[in-house]
């Protein structure tokens, strides 16, 4: 009973002093930016999406243990390539984020605490993952996502130099400045809005379109206070993160061993940074859901002028997603994203899109029809690469298919 109340005291305590402070650690900018390889320049003959085999995590079948398809990154390059849009020699290699890129925002003590493997465990929701000696979740689990996270930053200026991008991995909108989550180690969305901020000329404000089934709670927590960010979040208000993420608190082993559930009401904390919020009922379906999301985004975009606008676009909407609890067709998602890129390339808004969450097979196919749609309407292109594809293939080739 003593190590109990010990315990809950704990919780309370940091708690308390997560909430108190997440949102504001990062609040000051850095004067002089550090000298990154993230932001290089980027040949025009090549694409605005970025991809790179490195995205893909696979260590001993481990992956396996969590819903999250740890392949799809991959397999949605291959379709776009066998669309003919793109080629290898084409597409943008992402660099990895160094340390120093990722401490724009994250603290040096987040940081160290990915050091200890049983943290990563709780991150990424795979228990096993706890008894991996240190390097080697470095080197299987959280250098892919560094690399993912490295590829959401180089999209940010890619998006301000030619009107869109595309980061084929990225999302991790659950992890904020001091705590991940929800299989989210780095928070890639805050980080390229930061470096935007910081290096580039001209934006000065930013709006986060986020319609994953699930809450963003990472870049509210992040933005929570800063008014040079928009929020307009779509959710399924009854799953993951149950809004009590502050109060919520991961200890030392596996999941079902940390989260001490029901000892705080759900406070609402995270949630107080979206300025449109979309709360959705289970298994909400098309009509309804394409007729919320085209109504608030020219909601948000008539009450915010951002200069550049994220795109979360989460597939974990699917009908079917064993976490997502949503019913949107196939259809329906490849209409949700063409509505997104129509009213903000309309109002010649850069938008950078992020793949986020899926958690079945089909949503790597689903998001390459997107992709390929948005081309075919001409809300993408890049006339380069076109050129180069046709090169490549021979005149003959082109007109003949």
């Amino acid at each position: 009973m003593d190590l109990y109340r010990t315990l809950i005291g704990y919780v309370f305590s940091t708690a308390e002093k997560d909430e108190s402070t997440s949102g504001t650690s990062n609040k000051t900018e850095t004067t002089t930016p550090h000298k990154t390889d993230l932001y290089g320049e980027i040949p025009s003959n090549k694409w605005p999406i970025i991809y790179a085999s490195d995205y893909n995590i696979g260590f001993l079948g481990l992956e396996k243990l969590h819903p999250f398809d740890a392949g799809k990154w991959g397999r949605v390059h291959t379709f776009l390539k066998e669309a003919g849009m793109v080629k290898d020699d084409t597409t943008v290699k992402p660099r990895e984020a160094s340390e120093k890129d990722l401490m724009v925002v994250h603290s040096k003590e987040y940081i160290s605490s990915l050091k200890w493997s049983v943290n990563v465990a709780s991150i990424t929701e795979v228990p096993p993952v706890a008894l991996l000696p240190n390097f080697i979740v470095q080197r299987k689990v959280l250098r892919p996502f560094r690399y993912q996270t490295g590829g959401t930053i180089m999209a940010g200026k890619l998006a301000m130099e030619r009107g869109w991008s595309l980061n084929i991995g990225g999302g991790f909108h659950h992890c904020c400045s001091e705590k991940g989550g929800g299989f989210c180690a780095y928070a890639d969305i805050t980080l390229a809005i930061k470096f935007l901020f910081e290096r580039v000329q001209g934006v000065s404000k930013a709006m986060i379109i986020d319609l994953d089934a699930h809450q963003g709670n990472g870049h509210e927590r992040d933005f929570i206070d800063d008014d040079r960010v928009y929020i307009l979040d779509v959710y399924n208000r009854g799953i993951y993160p149950h809004d009590g993420y502050a109060k919520r608190k991961y200890i030392y082993s596996y999941r079902y061993l940390q989260n001490i559930r029901g000892i705080y009401p759900h406070d609402g904390y995270a949630k107080r940074a979206i300025k449109k919020k979309v709360e959705l009922r289970h298994f909400t379906e098309d009509d309804e859901y394409l007729e919320l999301v085209s109504r608030n985004i020219d909601s948000a975009l008539g009450e915010f002028e951002p200069d550049i606008v994220i795109y979360n676009a989460g597939t974990d909407i699917l009908q079917g997603d064993p976490l997502g609890n949503l019913s949107i067709t196939e259809k329906g998602i490849i209409e949700r994203d063409k509505i997104v890129f129509e009213k903000v390339r309309s109002r010649n808004i850069p938008i950078l899109m992020v793949t986020s969450g899926g958690y079945q097979r089909s949503t790597a196919r689903i998001i390459a029809d997107s992709v390929l749609n948005l081309r075919k309407l001409k809300l993408i292109g890049c006339d380069e690469a076109e050129l180069a594809n046709t090169q490549s293939k021979g005149w003959l080739g082109y007109f003949l298919g």
